[in-house]
């Protein structure tokens, strides 16, 4: 049967997402520094990670909302130096900006023209990114991530909810990750299709294999290009 979507993961699909997620960070503690430096002083930035981690572990109810865990790690760390008027708001602009500050694989743009002129793409993240902020926006018919579905992958009812927003069944969509669980197993186990990108070259040792694995988003688009060519 044709593949006749392609639901595509973001974070280290499209672009690496570690070094954005650094600045990120170093740009919340910048301003921290700047403006309540005993806060900064408290809370530097692998003790604000050590807090945020804390706080997900604390709050499963929140595990599909990473911008909510990253809100209330704000809150939490003005409190505990006696401030309960935190600026979150304030903070949560500048991390978002600079977590939206991706550099994407050189691959990307190319591939993303070449699969969104043959079939209507879909995004299924957990994380946060905004496409719009990124600029691919354009590039998509659905965006869908954790927060705004209520659950995260590998929960099949986010791969789900791209099937209905296309109108197609599962099985005719293709999905693509970096993340063995997250993206194939979830995905598998919704009725899908699917690739794993693996850009490191790492050995599967999942269970049973992805129906496909590419090295980069270039292969997936040479193959996507022959399969429309051969009515696959």
């Amino acid at each position: 049967m044709p593949i006749r979507a392609v639901s595509l993961d973001l974070d280290d699909t499209l672009w690496p997402v570690l070094p954005a997620l650094i600045e990120a960070e170093h740009c919340v503690d910048r301003w921290l520094k700047q403006h309540h430096p005993d806060v900064a002083s408290a809370w530097p930035i692998e003790a604000m990670r050590e807090l945020r981690e804390k706080v997900a572990r604390e709050n499963t109810h929140l595990s599909h909302d990473f911008s909510e865990q990253r809100r209330l790690t704000i809150r939490h760390a003005f409190a505990a130096c006696g401030i309960h008027d935190a600026p979150v708001d304030e903070l949560w602009r500048i991390y978002f900006a600079a977590r939206n500050n991706v550099e994407l694989y050189p691959d990307t743009l190319p591939a993303l023209d070449r699969i969104a002129s043959r079939m209507p793409l879909v995004s299924i993240s957990n994380g946060n990114a905004d496409l719009e902020v990124i600029g691919l926006h354009t590039y998509f018919h659905t965006r869908l991530n954790a927060s705004g579905v209520g659950v995260a992958k590998p929960h099949p009812q986010i791969f789900l909810a791209a099937a209905d927003a296309l109108g197609i069944a599962p099985q005719d969509i293709l999905h693509v990750g970096d993340d063995p669980l997250l993206d194939v197993v979830g995905a598998r186990d919704a009725g899908m299709r699917t690739v794993w990108l693996n850009r490191t070259g790492e050995r599967w040792s999942h269970g049973p294999a992805p129906d496909l694995e590419f090295p980069d988003m270039t292969a997936l688009a040479d193959w996507i290009d022959a399969a429309s060519a051969a009515g696959r």
